[in-house]
């Protein structure tokens, strides 16, 4: 477990250096067994820093809620431990309050295919979540609606949510994601970009199946 738990804490780190993360905002999780077999995950703590983290305050969690560790687990430890019951395919969650999809949240609509990368979210939208109160089961209930078949969504008026295979999968997810948001609100200053159809997103779909990064590994 000491091993992802370090991946974890490079993972929080880079959040933070792609500019994805500051100080205590957003968290990330990890799919791990207790060293008894049982299933669970480790969450970053709650309210620290990345800069002050240990890899010993990574804080491992079963998904009936029970926790140990030093440190209490991130406040939004629901949505983590639903998204991975939930979804047996996806190993890493990651949350984020990045500048642009943090910003195009508070419009509560879905980022349409103005660009044929949406289709690394899983999709031919990102969804918006409906609002909830951070850390609450409500708001946990949405991120998972939306993200059915989606490995990225905005939550409304907080961020984003970006989901994978692994920690390094979610992170590229989340990187592009907020990207294509940054790209969007530039375009929305000019006017309404035109969108891609369903057929020219398809083909988009097929041709990720095989290319690079975004080929799929579940």
């Amino acid at each position: 477990m000491q091993q992802q738990r370090q991946q974890l804490l490079d993972a929080s780190r880079q959040l933070c250096h792609l500019g994805l993360n500051r100080g205590t905002s957003g968290n990330a999780s990890v799919r791990v067994c207790a060293d008894d077999g049982q299933p669970g995950f480790l969450v970053t703590p709650s309210g620290m820093a990345v800069d002050r983290m240990t890899v010993d305050d990574m804080v491992w969690m079963d998904f009936s809620g029970h926790w140990h560790g030093r440190c209490e687990p991130s406040s939004e430890w629901r949505f983590h431990s639903d998204i991975l019951q939930h979804r047996p395919e996806i190993n890493a969650v990651i949350h984020t309050h990045s500048m642009f999809a943090t910003t195009l949240s508070t419009f509560r609509r879905d980022i349409p295919p103005f660009h044929y990368m949406i289709a690394v979210a899983g999709g031919d939208t990102v969804r918006c979540a409906p609002y909830a109160l951070f850390g609450s089961q409500l708001l946990s209930d949405h991120a998972l609606a939306a993200l059915s078949g989606r490995k990225a969504c905005l939550l409304a008026n907080h961020g984003l949510i970006a989901i994978g295979a692994d920690l390094h999968q979610a992170l590229q997810v989340a990187e592009e994601v907020e990207t294509l948001c940054e790209q969007y609100l530039r375009a929305l200053q000019v006017g309404e970009p035109h969108l891609l159809t369903h057929e020219e997103m398809q083909e988009v779909h097929e041709k990720f199946k095989s290319y690079g990064a975004w080929a799929r590994r579940t």
